[in-house]
């Protein structure tokens, strides 16, 4: 009995660590930095001060959706028709803290919570989603405060970075200018195909399905509605693997220590 209680510490894994929260966001800084660069360029251009742009980053820090708002800004539209405009098409980060709660098995801390809620980028939810299924028992909020602050940090380093050079070196290569603006959605393209499994292929292709119709029909917003509808339709009719039932239960028959 005494050789089962000494053992059973040493096979836990322990939680993965704020540093490997970091180590873990060079795929997302490799991707933000371009991006954000762009973005500083391209405030910088529509007439905004570099500060502005920073601010834009700092407190927005909502990727695409701060090319529109500067855009929409720019061309003399009201603060509040922008800022609906931005809600409208982000309105799918609502559902980024549920679909995280649902798989998390260990205690939220509100402090930290909050904090990490903030950072919660389509690429930091996907990473996160990736690390809850493959890596359950190592998930912790001091890993998501590491990666979610890392990737806040290079949004906003590379707005600054942008926003100095404003009409500067890249003014006379627009290729370049608009190929930086591709590596978001591609990063994103790149999390979710790493978290892929088979027995999930009806929810993606209903969101996809959804998606597609919404842009042939209508627009891209309702585009963005029907394919998180979809989504989500689908996971709920759709019956959950043996295999996850009994991942489950083994983690809530495993004894604290």
């Amino acid at each position: 009995m005494q050789s089962q209680t000494t053992d059973s510490p040493s096979t836990a894994q322990p939680t993965a660590t704020f540093i490997e929260g970091i180590t873990d966001s060079l795929p997302i800084v490799i991707g933000y930095l371009p991006v954000a660069f762009a973005f500083g360029l391209s405030s910088v251009k529509l007439g905004f001060t570099p500060w502005e742009g920073i601010f834009f980053s700092c407190i927005i820090y909502a990727g695409a959706s701060q090319f529109v708002i500067t855009a929409l800004l720019s061309a003399g539209m009201s603060l509040w028709v922008s800022a609906l405009t931005v809600m409208a098409m982000d309105v799918r980060h609502i559902l980024y803290g549920p679909a995280l709660k649902h798989r998390i098995v260990t205690r939220l801390s509100g402090k930290k919570t909050a904090l990490w809620a903030f950072g919660l980028t389509d690429e930091v939810f996907a990473a996160a989603t990736t690390k809850l299924m493959k890596d359950q028992r190592r998930w912790s909020e001091n890993w998501m405060l590491g990666i979610a602050f890392t990737s806040w940090l290079s949004w906003v380093a590379g707005t600054a970075i942008g926003a100095m050079f404003g009409n500067g070196p890249l003014e006379n290569y627009p290729a370049i200018e608009a190929s930086l603006s591709f590596m978001l959605p591609a990063l994103f393209l790149s999390f979710l195909l790493a978290s892929f499994k088979r027995q999930y292929s009806l929810t993606v292709i209903a969101s996809l399905t959804g998606a597609l119709l919404g842009v042939l029909l209508f627009s891209i917003p309702v585009a963005i509605l029907a394919g998180i509808g979809g989504g989500c339709l689908a996971a709920l009719l759709q019956p959950v693997p043996e295999a996850v039932i009994e991942n489950n239960e083994s983690d809530k028959e495993e004894p604290k220590p």
